[in-house]
């Protein structure tokens, strides 16, 4: 990417309290973007955005809902922004099942709120919508899906996720081409890195059990994902930001996977059995009670996001995983932990890609 691009850009991000959001609000300010964000409170105790004093290193900070169509639209308003990315989200399948009526409200009616606000601002030149690989309607096949594959949902996150698709295709269409706005939306692999404490994820859960001194009870040991660490997928979002904000930015606005080399798509049993070599303490064991339903096989191709903008993952998924566990070690250290993650940004981008 071009990191001078970013120097003094006003960037808007939504759900910067989260992981992922939290490692791009990160990253943009040590571009130099004047970054605004705007979420809930962090959703877990610890959390990046804390632990990384995220807030210190904004220009502004909004701790409101996403479903709040006024709030949000004034909030984007005032702070003027050029780029836009849209990350607040209910982000987990077991809770889509719990809370399916709270799941669609944020996942599709926040887009639909996010993307009206962009209607009526002045300053917006390019949007960037994160979904999620879980929108394919999948069919347990062993190739991986491609942009132009259907769309749809088994349990309630990933048809919400697929609505917040059709939303934003909408939106392109009828309202914000015409305004000169380009509007992507990007659809990553399963994310890893440090600072993730979510309930109900594979490698927070590992690590909570490690800590314990408990074993990890694993609900799909033989489901297969496309693993990729956190900031392979947003030096994708970043790259096609820079694209979407140029004159020609229109030809870029479509859907776009981010997804890792074929070899690092693993089941969940092969991860569990790394991590318990690299980490000798540790035991993982398989539920044996009835779990709701979650996809067997999930692979993304993302041909489109090497050939058209030149994006590749830089870290494969034994690198991913190592620097998930420095993360991870360095805060029970009690190490500055901005400054770690920012040292992790910047060896991310002085490596080759790996595929």
């Amino acid at each position: 990417m071009n990191a001078e691009f970013w120097r003094d850009k006003r960037v808007f991000i939504t759900g910067h309290t989260g992981f992922k959001g939290g490692w791009l609000a990160l990253w943009l300010t040590e571009l130099g973007a004047k970054v605004v964000g705007y979420a809930l409170d962090p959703p877990t105790n610890p959390n990046f955005f804390t632990l990384t004093n995220l807030a210190e290193r904004l220009s502004n900070h909004h701790l409101q809902n996403v479903c709040d169509a006024n709030a949000l639209k004034q909030a984007l308003i005032a702070a003027a922004p050029d780029i836009v990315f849209h990350l607040a989200a209910q982000p987990l399948v077991r809770e889509s099942y719990r809370a399916p009526v709270d799941t669609f409200a944020t996942n599709v009616m926040g887009t639909v709120n996010l993307l009206e606000a962009v209607r009526h601002s002045a300053s917006v030149r390019a949007v960037v919508i994160v979904t999620s690989d879980k929108c394919y309607q999948n069919q347990n096949w062993v190739w991986p899906y491609r942009e132009t594959d259907l769309l749809g949902g088994h349990d309630p996150y990933a048809t919400s996720k697929a609505c917040a698709e059709l939303v934003t295709a909408a939106y392109r269409h009828s309202f914000l081409t015409a305004a000169g706005i380009a509007v992507a939306s990007v659809r990553a692999g399963n994310v890893i890195g440090g600072g993730d404490w979510a309930a109900d994820r594979l490698i927070p859960d590992f690590l909570r059990a490690l800590d314990a001194g408990e074993t990890v009870t694993i609900r799909s040991p033989n489901a297969v994902r496309p693993w990729q660490h956190v900031l392979d997928p947003i030096a994708g979002y970043l790259k096609l930001a820079e694209r979407l904000y140029d004159t020609a930015g229109a030809v870029y606005a479509e859907a776009w996977n981010f997804g890792p080399a074929e070899a690092d798509v693993r089941s969940v049993a092969w991860l569990m059995d790394w991590l318990c070599v690299k980490c000798s303490e540790a035991r993982w064991r398989s539920a044996v009670t009835p779990q709701p339903y979650e996809t067997t096989i999930l692979k993304v191709d993302s041909a489109k996001a090497r050939t058209q903008l030149g994006w590749q993952p830089h870290w494969e998924l034994t690198e991913a995983l190592n620097r998930t566990l420095a993360w991870h070690w360095a805060w029970r250290q009690d190490i500055d932990m901005q400054q770690f993650s920012l040292e992790q940004i910047a060896a991310h981008q002085t490596v080759k890609p790996s595929c």
